[in-house]
């Protein structure tokens, strides 16, 4: 194993396999990425193999008993192309970047006068000068030989491996422009051509030659290269964004005393000190002090979150107010942020389902078009006057091959994949890759999970209600004094809702806790009972009109606890796992997009009917144990319906695996994160709204990009050919069609960055 490979050891592989990332160069199209993809998926011990165009990185899953890094590097190295370890790709890309404009410089600067010629039309020509072809060609064997030689060296590749690319489409074009144009100026008599015959020409003058039609072409070519390079390279900005909130220092403490070392010098264990209005340079656990930590890159919530000792602070988060000390416990690559980079990353590098039409096409793609400019070139060599018909063929023949390049149709659903699955983690929304994407937006229905998905998870007081001659807060208060010594989570919630209250509780006496019923304890020389309507009844307690509202509470999916003080009632305390403030709000929206939505929980058939009817839940699944959860979700894709479900606990994690698509809060577990297919770093229900919508219009500028890029190669290619020449007598000229193809991919990759302007309800 290399030591500077990228590697993962995910739990969806086997478990003696590995899975690396290498960056590739040499790409030029989605042929490219095919090719390489079939090569290394064929090669010894390699389980699977994804090559993505747009990203330009290669992940492939293998047994590292049978195979290595550098095995899989010189798999590619073998067929033309490159591959590095992921730390040298920025290096790569950029030296990639430097040598494009070098050559497209060149490129431009010596095709413009060729160009200049050859738009005078022959005016040039008419003073008889006769070197004016060997000046083309001066200029132009430079642009051949040095900008446009990537091409030819791609093209000869490929050949050798019995393939054909894009590379191979522009090599040809050039090359019979060149090699045509080169023997017109050497050896005019072979082409058959005179030059006394052609418009515009005399006797004095040289064969017409087309050197424009290859050195501007290339230039052309090498500048959609640089456009299309820069705006790829925007769809990557979410995954560049997130890496800049990394801290680049960290105050640590070592040897007694406070010295600011490099993040990545920072070891598991490490005390650090962080003051106001830092960033927090790695994951840890508060050990001393006090502040509120603003955690909108990891929540999207503005509000700052406070933090005292035993509580968990994640890197790149940015302290507010007060200063702390905190224990490293996760760093490098371990951290929540690098976690959530390297989700993205993985999920950019997967490919959609709808992508593989588009990667049928362009396999077969290029050896049919090549079958198409032949044949054009010998109808229009059969076709045209004698005296035209070795040009005209030529020229059609170059066109076909150029406008037809598959780049546009290699970049249709890459592209839109990054900007989705970035602009999400923008969001807080963690999508596992492109199937996820494009299997959200096809859900009919959503199962909601009770339990932390649409009520907070946790226990809180809703109701006090006390008796005559007890007020509501004293009897809180001494509820609270008897329960602060009981871990039940009723009770808990008891104590926390007076601890919010500012309220000083007393010690309890004689405590006793009676299994099943409640408590018993003495509250400053009072007796207390606290607990269930059986307890009360077992020691005789008259409620009189508080039985009536304790109904009232459990109908309303609320868990009543009767407090009675010296053998009298004296009042009801309501305790209910609140409900989220945005779940109806949430629930409303899922079904303006068209879902049936259904709550699915362990819980009582009573309090689930009142949850779903405050949230506005018409079909509920209650008392379902956590196997039947699955099993229910199941049923539900036995109707025939695509099930999207959402959950937050283990118990949730079968029921995630079974959906079509999983969706777990980020405030779950890690198991259920595991089993899902998108994870909602911010643990709203909103999210999950938020997350369908941004796959529907994923999935909307996918079929965009791919519905143009077909059409601009179904009209492009006729109209290179020259199918509209004998009605209007109009020829495609190679150069206009060279720009049009580079505008095309540009035009998909441009399409694709409109996603970063997503917002809910577009």
């Amino acid at each position: 194993m290399s030591a500077n490979a990228e590697t993962t050891t995910p739990t969806a592989l086997q478990s003696t396999d590995e899975r690396v990332t290498l960056p590739l160069t040499g790409m030029t199209c989605a042929a490219c990425a095919r090719r390489i993809e079939r090569k290394l998926a064929s090669a010894p011990g390699v389980r699977q193999a994804n090559v993505n165009f747009a990203t330009a990185r290669a992940t492939v899953e293998y047994d590292p008993q049978q195979t290595g890094v550098n095995n899989l590097i010189e798999t590619v190295r073998a067929i033309g192309y490159d591959a590095v370890v992921a730390q040298d790709q920025a290096v790569a890309q950029a030296d990639e970047q430097r040598d494009l404009w070098r050559r497209f410089i060149v490129a431009g600067l010596l095709s413009a006068p060729v160009l200049l010629i050859a738009m005078s039309h022959g005016r040039i020509a008419r003073f008889n000068v006769w070197w004016i072809n060997w000046a083309q060609l001066a200029l132009t064997l430079p642009v051949v030989g040095y900008s446009g030689w990537p091409f030819y060296r791609g093209a000869w590749a490929a050949l050798r491996h019995r393939a054909a690319d894009m590379n191979t489409l522009i090599a040809t074009g050039t090359g019979a422009a060149f090699i045509y144009s080169f023997v017109a100026t050497v050896a005019p008599q072979l082409v058959g051509t005179d030059p006394a015959t052609m418009p515009g020409m005399s006797a004095m003058t040289s064969a017409p030659v087309y050197f424009e039609a290859a050195s501007v072409i290339i230039a052309l070519i090498l500048l959609g290269r640089l456009l299309e390079a820069r705006a790829r390279g925007k769809t990557s900005a979410a995954i560049k964004s997130l890496l800049g909130l990394q801290a680049r220092t960290a105050r640590v403490v070592r040897g007694g005393a406070e010295v600011d070392v490099p993040v990545a010098e920072v070891v598991v264990g490490d005390v650090i000190v962080v003051r106001p209005g830092e960033k927090i340079p790695v994951d840890g656990r508060v050990l001393t002090g006090a502040s509120a930590v603003n955690e909108a890159m990891l929540t999207g919530e503005s509000m700052p979150v406070e933090k005292r000792a035993g509580d968990e602070v994640y890197g790149a988060t940015l302290n507010a107010t007060g200063s702390f000390k905190f224990t490293a416990t996760k760093i490098g690559r371990d951290t929540v942020l690098q976690q959530i980079v390297r989700l993205v990353e993985e999920a950019q590098g997967q490919r959609a389902p709808i992508a593989r039409l588009a990667d049928v096409i362009s396999g077969y793609f290029t050896p049919i078009v090549i079958c198409i400019a032949i044949a054009t070139f010998v109808v229009w060599f059969i076709a045209a006057p004698t005296e035209l018909r070795l040009t005209l063929a030529l020229v059609n023949f170059v066109s076909v091959l150029i406008i037809a390049c598959p780049c546009a149709l290699g970049l249709a659903t890459p592209t839109a994949v990054m900007v989705g699955t970035g602009r999400g983690a923008e969001q807080g929304i963690l999508i596992k890759g492109g199937a996820a994407l494009e299997t959200a937006h096809k859900a009919q229905v959503m199962v909601l999970d009770k339990t932390g998905t649409i009520t907070q998870g946790r226990p809180a007081v809703t109701d006090v209600l006390a008796a005559d001659g007890v007020s509501a807060d004293e009897l809180l208060r001494l509820a609270a004094s008897a329960e602060r010594g009981s871990e039940h989570p009723l009770g808990a919630a008891i104590v926390r809702r007076a601890n919010e209250q500012g309220m000083t509780l007393a010690d309890a006496t004689h405590f006793n806790a009676l299994a099943g019923h409640g408590i018993e304890a003495e509250i400053e020389g009072r007796r207390l009972l606290l607990g269930n309507l059986r307890l009360m009844d077992e020691r005789k307690i008259e409620l009189h009109g508080l039985r009536a509202q304790a109904d009232n509470f459990a109908r309303e999916g609320k868990t009543p606890m009767f407090v009675a003080l010296d053998g009298a009632s004296a009042g009801v305390i309501a305790v209910a796992d609140e409900i989220k403030p945005d779940a109806a709000r949430a629930v409303s929206a899922l079904k303006r997009l068209k879902l049936e939505v259904v709550m699915l929980t362990g819980d009582n058939e009573r309090t689930a009917r009142a949850v779903a009817q405050a949230v506005g839940i018409e079909r509920v699944l209650a008392g379902v144990l956590p196997a039947g959860k699955a099993a229910e979700v199941k049923r539900l894709q036995a109707e025939g319906k695509i099930v999207a479900a959402v959950g937050d606990g283990i118990n949730d994690a079968p029921m995630l695996a079974q959906a079509d698509i999983g969706i777990a809060l980020g405030t779950g577990t890690d198991v259920a994160i595991a089993a899902a297919d998108i994870t909602l770093i911010r643990g709203s229900l909103h999210s999950v709204v938020t997350a369908l919508a941004l796959s529907r219009s994923t999935m909307q500028i996918i079929k965009q990009n791919l519905f143009w890029a077909f059409v601009y190669n179904a009209l492009g290619i006729p109209l290179a050919a020259g199918a509209l020449y004998p009605f209007t007598g109009w020829l495609l000229s190679p150069i206009i069609a060279s720009a049009a193809m580079a505008l095309s991919s540009v035009s998909v990759v441009t399409n694709s960055l409109r996603l970063r302007r997503f917002r809910v309800g577009q």
